[in-house]
């Protein structure tokens, strides 16, 4: 089969496109026939070896995939050959067949595709956890998303919108908070032009906001943290713009908030049975048009690099999708 491996640590130019060994399923794992693969910015992060996990080269990227389930190894009772899934892993995905863990996959509604099946679960699934479990975001309160038009961003924007929130986008563009506001944002902020935290503050009356999902870090986050309501949870999911922040203790002091990590990753290893709950929830609200995962654009395995540098260049509204 064929599979997209990282052969040398230097971002999109490390990848190749390479034939190995069909894998088979062991006792409680699914081998899946991948159709769709989700790309993702922790997938830049691995290329370049800067991911929290460090996978021995050669090693196959890709964080997400969909497809058919073609084999089923002992134990396995939830699953079967011919269902249609999605399923998550910190590598792997970008194969045309996969094996992993019964519990991480999610059977497919007849009304999602796979291409938007497998733009679904890492953002979505992250940000469920972000805001349901660790911040416990209330219907009418008020919500800035950082970095709001990427994947999570965007995840976290309609997430947001359907739990009630009011969402406030902070992008780098124009463009992108337009396009935001398509996916439920109330309010923009377009950092590269506007100052952050007096322009939160302005749109929250003073208040502040009661929720920062902040999965950019760099200068934004404390810029960010200045302008939280009291009591206020800032949710540190990512560290997009490269740089982790050093945030000055007094400001969390003075807010009375909570600066909370949010670990899907982790979270969904030591708790499979509850993140596969959410992800059934996740894929009833895209079924019932509730949630629209944006897909920018379908490539080919062969242009994995290529799709790696654009999301690094910051020049992603969603999610890309590779199919083999």
């Amino acid at each position: 089969m064929r599979a997209v491996r990282c052969h040398e640590l230097e971002g999109p130019s490390g990848l190749r496109v390479d034939e190995v060994a069909d894998p088979e399923p062991g006792a409680g794992e699914v081998l899946v026939d991948v159709k769709a693969a989700g790309l993702n910015f922790p997938d830049v992060l691995l290329s370049y070896g800067k991911y929290q996990f460090k996978p021995a080269t050669p090693f196959t990227l890709g964080g997400e995939a969909a497809g058919v389930v073609s084999a089923v190894g002992e134990g396995v009772t939830s699953v079967r050959a011919g269902d249609r899934v999605a399923t998550w892993m910190v590598h792997g995905a970008f194969a045309e067949k996969i094996v992993v863990p019964e519990l991480a996959t999610v059977k497919l509604p007849d009304a999602v595709g796979f291409e938007t099946g497998a733009a679904t679960l890492l953002t979505y699934a992250t940000t469920y956890h972000a805001l349901v479990d660790r911040a416990a975001l209330r219907s009418g309160e008020t919500l800035l998303v950082l970095g709001a038009a990427g994947g999570v961003g965007t995840a976290a924007t309609e997430l947001g919108h359907l739990l009630g929130a009011r969402v406030i986008a902070a992008a780098s563009t124009d463009d992108k908070v337009a396009f935001c506001k398509e996916h439920g944002a109330d309010e923009g902020i377009v950092y590269g032009r506007e100052d952050l935290k007096e322009r939160a503050k302005a749109l929250t009356g003073g208040a502040g906001a009661d929720v920062v999902y902040d999965p950019v870090g760099g200068a934004l986050s404390e810029a960010a943290l200045r302008s939280i309501a009291w009591e206020g949870r800032f949710l540190v999911v990512g560290f997009a713009a490269g740089d982790i922040p050093k945030i000055p203790l007094n400001l969390v002091l003075l807010k009375g908030c909570q600066i909370v990590g949010v670990f899907w990753g982790s979270f969904a290893a030591r708790d499979p049975a509850r993140n596969r709950a959410n992800g059934v929830k996740l894929f009833d609200w895209v079924a019932e048009g509730k949630l629209r995962p944006h897909v920018d654009a379908v490539l080919p395995f062969s242009e994995t690099g290529a799709a790696l540098a654009r999301m690094e260049r910051r020049e992603v509204k969603g999610k890309l999708v590779l199919v083999p």
